[in-house]
C-alpha cells in the first residue's frame, strides 16, 4: 500500500512531511478497542472502510460519513463518548467555541483534545483519537510537535493514511443535511475559501455592525452597501428592499428591555417577518441566505408562538451568567446552523419573566442583545469571506496546535 503524507506548509511555502509508512499501515496490532478495529479489519481483513463506522469502529453502518469515506453508525450503547446520533452530528458539525475555532473534532463530532488547523482560512479541529486511529499511531503527537500544521480538509491530496477525504464533501454534507436532518429551514452547500464575498446585511431595528466587525465579516470602515441599518421600516416596500439587495443576512430584534418602544412589541415581529420575505432570495436560488430574530423578553408567550409558527423553527434562550446569576437573556429564532444545539439554556419562564421585571427597573446590562448572540454568527466563517481582526490576529500570533475541548456550558 502506498505511504501516506502528513504535510506542513510553512509560511515560505516549505514542507514539513510526516509519512505514515507502509508498515504501520500495513501490520495493525490486534485490537485492543473498538476503535482499533477500524485499521484491523480494513488492513488486515479486507474490509471496506464504508461498511464500518469510523467514528466507533461499529459494523452497524446507517449511513455514509459526509466528510470522508466510511460509514456511520446509530449511537452507539457500548461506546458511551460517542453517544452521536445523526442529527447530533450535524448539529456539532457547525458548533464554534469563543477562540474562532469549530468545538468538536470534524471526524467524530466529540473528543477531548482536538489538534487545530492553522490555515487561516480553516477553523476545523479534529481530535487524537481519530488521528491516531485513521492515519496512523503516533500521528497526532508529531501533528503537535509541527510548528504549522494543515488539515485533512485542506490538504492538496486526498488520502492520508486510512482517512480519504470525499470527491465534492461540500455537496456530500448537504446531501447528508438534506436526507437527516428533521429540521424545515434549509441548509445551503458550505462556499470554498476562493468563492466567498463579504457578506451583505439587512440590519432591522437592532444594529449588528460592531459585532460583526470584531468578528471580521465587515471591514472597519466599510461602507453602507455592505450593511443597511434601519429603525422604521413602515413605508419599507419589496421594491425597496431588492434595490438596495441582494442581501445574505437579515437581521432584526425588539427594542431592549426598559426602552421606550415606538410600538408595541408584536410590531417588529411582523415587520421583521414581512421584510424577511422580500430580502429571500428567489426559488431556486443557490445563494446562501440566513437570518436571526431576537426577543428582548418582551414578546407575550402568544405573541413567540406567533413567531415560531411564522419563522418555522423553535427559539432559544441565549443567556449572560455571571457566577450563578443570570444578568440578562434573550429569545432567538434563527436559520443560522447550530445555533439552537450550542447555545440553548434550560431557563424556566418563571426565571425569565423575573428577569424581565428586574430589567426594566435596573440600568441596562453590561452585555446588550447584539453582544450576547455575537458569537452564533461564527458559523457564517463557512459561508463568507472575513477580514483580519482582533480575533483572528490574536489566533495566528497564538500559533497554538492543540486545545482542550471544554463543551460542557452551554449558556
Amino acid at each position: 500500500m502506498a505511504a501516506a503524507l502528513v504535510v506542513d506548509l510553512e509560511a515560505e511555502h516549505s514542507m514539513d512531511v510526516i509519512l505514515v509508512g507502509s508498515s504501520e499501515l500495513s501490520s495493525p496490532p490486534s485490537p485492543r478497542s473498538r476503535r482499533d478495529l477500524v485499521a484491523y479489519e480494513v488492513q488486515v481483513n479486507q474490509r471496506d472502510i464504508e461498511d464500518m463506522c469510523i467514528c466507533c469502529g461499529s459494523f452497524q453502518v446507517h449511513t455514509q460519513h459526509p466528510l470522508f469515506e466510511g460509514g456511520m453508525c446509530a449511537p452507539c450503547k457500548e461506546a458511551a463518548w460517542f453517544a452521536l446520533a445523526k442529527d447530533k452530528f450535524l448539529e456539532c458539525l457547525f458548533l464554534y467555541d469563543d477562540d474562532g475555532y469549530q468545538s468538536y473534532c470534524s471526524i467524530c463530532c466529540a473528543g477531548e483534545t482536538l489538534l487545530i488547523c492553522e490555515n487561516p482560512d480553516c477553523t476545523r479541529c479534529y481530535c487524537f483519537e481519530c488521528v491516531d486511529t485513521l492515519v496512523g499511531p503516533g500521528t497526532s503527537g508529531r501533528v503537535h510537535a509541527m510548528s504549522n500544521w494543515v488539515c485533512f480538509l485542506c490538504l492538496p491530496f486526498p488520502r492520508s493514511g486510512l482517512l480519504q477525504r470525499r470527491r465534492k464533501w461540500r455537496g456530500w454534507l448537504k446531501a447528508f443535511y438534506d436526507r437527516e436532518a428533521k429540521s424545515p429551514l434549509e441548509m445551503y452547500k458550505t462556499v470554498p475559501v476562493w468563492k466567498r464575498e463579504p457578506v451583505r446585511v439587512l440590519s432591522l431595528f437592532g444594529d449588528i455592525k460592531k459585532e460583526l466587525t470584531s468578528l471580521g465579516f465587515l471591514e472597519s470602515g466599510s461602507g453602507p452597501g455592505r450593511l443597511r441599518h434601519l429603525d422604521d421600516v413602515t413605508d419599507v416596500v419589496r421594491r425597496d428592499v431588492e434595490e438596495w439587495g441582494p442581501f445574505d443576512l437579515t437581521y432584526g430584534s425588539t427594542p431592549p428591555l426598559g426602552h421606550t418602544c415606538d410600538h408595541p412589541p408584536g410590531w417588529y415581529l411582523f415587520q421583521f417577518h414581512r421584510v424577511l420575505q422580500y430580502a429571500r432570495p428567489r426559488r431556486g436560488s443557490q445563494q446562501p441566505f440566513f437570518w436571526m430574530f431576537v426577543d428582548n423578553l418582551v414578546l407575550t408567550e402568544e405573541d413567540r408562538a406567533v413567531a415560531t409558527r411564522f419563522l418555522e423553527t423553535d427559539p432559544v434562550t441565549i443567556q449572560h451568567v455571571r457566577g450563578r446569576t443570570t444578568q440578562n437573556a434573550v429569545h432567538v429564532w434563527s436559520s443560522i446552523p447550530a445555533v439552537r444545539s450550542r447555545h440553548s439554556a434550560l431557563v424556566s419562564q418563571e426565571e425569565l419573566a423575573l428577569l424581565a421585571q428586574d430589567r426594566q427597573r435596573a440600568k441596562p446590562p453590561a452585555q446588550g442583545p447584539a453582544a450576547l448572540v455575537k458569537n452564533c454568527f461564527l458559523p457564517l466563517r463557512e459561508y463568507f469571506k472575513y477580514f483580519s481582526t482582533e480575533l483572528t490576529s490574536s489566533l495566528q500570533m497564538s500559533h497554538y496546535t492543540v486545545k482542550t475541548a471544554t463543551k460542557k456550558d452551554f449558556s
